[in-house]
């Protein structure tokens, strides 16, 4: 049997790993859907409708799939962490509350409209049901991620002793709600969500002009989905430089995990590549027998935004350390995936440029093998995220070995591990298929019985002329 502690902290990865890619559809499908709707709503070319009833069905796919498997998710809180829910549960209650009361019933409302009433409801009406479903879902993130910020930097809470056991106590619901971590997690990881959901959309747009280069629906969705990725990639290049400072600042053993940093040195070398000269290595975070590459100095310019001197505290100043190994190579991943996210937005916009947007198959290859690539790099992210925390569950406060299930035996978490490991795949075998099939089936045709006019629709006419719509 697998240790118990070791079972559920593997079985809420693995849950976490899974649900994580359906939030990340539905919140960076949110903004298209909405200026789809816009569109379709202003403008007498019904290539915009097309476009609202073929992402809307993927994006219901994911909110639904996303639901099922987020509340279980926070019941396994109940299940096999609940030692840190009864040390936490009054702070870190109150967010996932608001969240499912707030945000989810807020979405989960005018869902039903926004996908079934288009022919029911008016046009101001229609587009509110938009906004508030994209509202909804950038709301559920607000507070999920308030939650989890507040375990990375917590703030604004006492312990006190209850029953002979430290209970954390909210005493500052600001400093605790708008601790240092949140904002800085939202902004990463909602532009990490439009980020992905933009390559996926134009590999799956690049795979169809690739076959049938006279295809204006996907043609379009080229356009959009590159503009996009062109305004987002490099901000989100630029926004993680300061993010990673401001880790260095609150989580310094986390920074020193990211770079591999194990003695405190001024000025210190970004390792580039880190690498065990032993087996042993890369499950001890206190292996120091590395094989590196190294650039002098970059990870004092790096840790404090451009002072080559700067020192760099080392993971021999804690006594204890996450696995170095996992938080260092996710850490990479994720900033090399983030580079070439530029470098494939540059390389679409001179394309474009030079009026090749659609023509090179290379760049059309090259989009289709990169259209999952933004989900890897949004798993890989909160990997260093929630590893390089350990081994606190709630930094500095509880440790996550104490905030398993006391009385959770081996045999337990180890057969729930395996259920979920089945049940989990199955549905993301099963969401799989359905939007493959939305993809293959393309967008609904327009004039016939799956998309016929609405009374109110004027007559079509040629399309205006536009940066997008020009195809």
């Amino acid at each position: 049997m697998v240790d118990p502690i070791l079972a559920s902290r593997l079985q809420f990865a693995l849950t976490t790993i899974v649900h994580i890619i359906f939030p990340v559809m539905s919140m960076g499908l949110a903004p298209f859907l909405v200026y789809f709707t816009w569109k379709s709503i202003r403008s007498e070319d019904r290539l915009w409708d097309q476009q609202r009833r073929f992402w809307t069905k993927i994006f219901a796919v994911s909110f639904v799939v996303g639901t099922v498997t987020g509340i279980v998710l926070e019941f396994e809180f109940g299940t096999n962490f609940a030692a840190f829910s009864t040390v936490a549960g009054e702070l870190f209650g109150g967010p996932l509350a608001v969240e499912g009361m707030m945000a989810f019933f807020l979405e989960a409302t005018f869902l039903g409209v926004f996908v079934f009433g288009r022919e029911k409801v008016g046009d101001a009406l229609y587009m509110v049901s938009a906004v508030a479903v994209g509202a909804g879902t950038w709301l559920s993130a607000v507070w999920i991620l308030i939650a989890n910020s507040w375990m990375q930097t917590p703030r604004g809470f006492e312990l006190v002793q209850q029953g002979g056991q430290p209970i954390v106590t909210l005493v500052d619901p600001w400093a605790a709600y708008l601790n240092p971590r949140f904002p800085w997690l939202f902004v990463h990881m909602q532009s990490a969500a439009v980020i992905s959901v933009s390559l996926f959309m134009l590999g799956v747009a690049a795979y169809h002009v690739w076959r049938n280069r006279d295809t204006r629906f996907w043609r379009v969705t080229m356009k959009l989905s590159l503009v996009t990725l062109l305004l987002m990639a490099p901000f989100q290049v630029v926004h993680g430089d300061s993010y990673a400072r401001h880790v260095a600042e609150t989580q310094p053993q986390k920074f020193a995990a990211m770079e591999a940093q194990y003695e405190t040195e001024a000025p210190a070398a970004l390792h580039v590549v880190a690498i065990p000269t032993e087996l042993s290595g890369f499950t001890d975070p206190r292996a120091e027998n590395l094989w590196t590459l190294d650039i002098p100095a970059l990870a004092s310019v790096l840790a404090s935004g451009g002072d080559p001197t700067h020192e760099v505290t080392g993971l021999s100043e804690f006594e204890e350390s996450p696995p170095v190994a996992i938080v260092f190579w996710s850490f990479r991943l994720m900033v090399l995936l983030g580079f070439w996210f530029v470098g494939l937005a540059g390389w679409g916009a001179v394309r474009w440029r030079q009026g090749r947007l659609y023509d090179d198959t290379r760049l059309h290859q090259a989009m289709v093998g990169s259209s999952l690539l933004g989900i890897l790099a949004t798993e890989v992210g909160w990997i260093v995220t929630e590893v390089g925390r350990q081994p606190w569950v709630i930094q500095g406060v509880l440790r996550t070995e104490d905030g398993v299930s006391p009385g959770l035996t081996g045999f337990e978490a180890t057969l729930t591990l395996v259920g979920f490991a089945l049940v989990y795949t199955g549905l993301l075998a099963l969401y799989s298929y359905v939007v493959v099939r939305i993809i293959r089936e393309g967008p609904p045709e327009v004039g016939t019985g799956e998309d016929e006019p609405r009374p109110s629709d004027r007559p079509e006419v040629p399309a205006p002329e536009g940066v997008v719509a020009d195809d």
